[in-house]
């Protein structure tokens, strides 16, 4: 029982079969995080190194509760105390810390394909914890636990995903898993917000929220990432926020079975309403699930065997 590469780089190609692996592992590793003593000695002796070159609170942390929880030994390395910031490059880096004899590095970069280029140079297993605009796959996994948790189910799932596409790792990651588990996929925004052949990748667009929302059993809003926009991508935030934030009447539109998600940090106010976000949503399920997926991959890409769980 393990995963067919040394590496967890993208959900893009990734069979069913491995992602059913890693949700069902999942489930079994949660368990381990409702006991008292909330560890196993599954990665004892094993080095995990989290690697962030941006900015995170509940990936990083989920990273680091993981992999002790496995019982191996995380180092975290911030890149503003390090020696990148005496001009080393992410290869030096990397490579300095597979000498130290890491067995896993997990890299958060701000450029896309920074995760592969390493996975191609080191013998340590590389996790993407999100890359760029690229994919960030360890949060489109607990997402999908998350739903299959909730709905029994991921095949003939309607999921509609909610605001800035187009700078948006997390929804790339979802679109590829959930259409490979059979879910049908909405994606709506703004149309500067939305990349042109996104179609081809599995998911159907929509231009009004009210419309991509109608029927969905999930809706997944979006983080507006004004850090990484140019100008002029939209009108204002008022103005986002009154087409395709969620608040309670549009919430009540949709259905009152509808499962609200969100990957977080939330801008409150702007793509969802505080007492949605408090009162009808799953985002805290989906950080307690996301150590649970993070110790099954870990545990996969490390060779599995039987979960001491």
């Amino acid at each position: 029982m393990a995963l067919s590469t040394k590496d967890l780089l993208g959900i893009k190609g990734m069979a069913a079969d491995e992602i059913k692996l890693i949700l069902d592992t999942a489930a079994t590793f949660k368990d381990v995080s409702e006991r008292d003593i909330k560890k196993v000695p599954t990665l004892r002796g094993k080095t995990v190194i989290n690697l962030f070159y941006e900015a995170s609170t509940r990936t990083r942390t989920s990273f680091e509760l993981a992999g002790k929880r496995l019982s191996a030994d995380v180092i975290n390395i911030s890149t503003s105390t390090s020696s990148v910031t005496k001009g080393e490059t992410l290869l030096d880096t990397a490579q300095n810390i597979e000498a130290m004899k890491s067995d896993i590095i997990i890299v958060r970069h701000a450029c896309s394909g920074a995760p592969e280029f390493l996975a191609h140079r080191l013998k340590s297993s590389v996790i993407n914890a999100g890359d760029g605009f690229h994919e960030h796959p360890t949060q489109a996994l607990l997402d999908m636990f998350t739903i299959r948790e909730k709905l029994g189910r991921l095949d003939g799932v309607t999921v509609a995903i909610v605001g800035d596409i187009l700078h948006s790792r997390v929804a790339r990651s979802n679109i590829y898993g959930l259409a490979t588990m059979g879910a049908t996929v909405r994606v709506c925004g703004p149309p500067t917000m939305v990349p042109p052949g996104i179609e081809k990748m599995g998911a159907k667009v929509y231009s009004d929220m009210d419309e991509a929302v109608q029927g969905a059993d999930v809706v997944m809003m979006l983080r507006l990432q004004l850090e990484r926009q140019a100008a002029g991508l939209f009108p204002g935030v008022r103005e986002y926020a009154r087409l395709f934030g969620l608040n309670r009447a549009r919430l009540d539109r949709v259905g009152k079975n509808a499962i609200v998600m969100h990957p977080g940090p939330m801008n409150r106010g702007v793509e969802i309403a505080s007492d949605v976000a408090d009162n009808s949503s799953v985002i805290l399920d989906q950080v307690t699930n996301g150590v649970a997926v993070r110790m099954a991959v870990m545990f996969l890409l490390s060779g599995g065997a039987k979960p001491e769980a």
